[in-house]
């Protein structure tokens, strides 16, 4: 058990930190560390917070092991962010709603940046005029 987390802790290192680009790769590696530290549950389930003064001690238990891994989940993504995106993002609290945030900034960008470059493939016109390579590397 020792040395799988060691090996875990290792590829840990190995993660590259988020700048920005190639959002979809780092969030693939970034959810199956969490999967791996079994507090990837937290990106899908708000707090389990109650005002209830009759809770029972399980549902005390589960709070308390919620709040711990939202920490440690939210604790593992700014911490694989570069400084820059770590400024933006820190604030944001809770787990989830980091990961939705950056979900929607990130996936729009990508699924934009996609569409641009299908829109200018389609509608790029050959030129008589210049010379059939270059308008081919273009």
């Amino acid at each position: 058990m020792a040395s799988t987390i060691k090996d875990l802790a290792s590829n840990i290192v190995k993660l590259g930190h988020f700048d920005g680009w190639n959002f979809i790769r780092w969030k693939k590696q970034v959810h199956f560390l969490l999967v791996a530290l079994k507090v990837v549950y937290v990106l899908t389930t708000l707090s389990l917070a109650t005002n209830d003064e009759e809770e029972m001690l399980d549902d005390i238990h589960n709070r308390q092991k919620w709040d711990m891994d939202d920490k440690i989940c939210r604790g593992h993504i700014l911490n694989k962010m570069r400084n820059e995106l770590f400024d933006v993002y820190h604030s944001v609290t809770i787990t989830k709603k980091l990961w939705d945030k950056l979900e929607a900034r990130y996936m729009r960008e990508n699924a934009t940046s996609k569409k641009f470059i299908v829109f200018s493939f389609f509608n790029y016109k050959m030129v008589d005029k210049r010379p059939i390579m270059d308008q081919f590397a273009e």
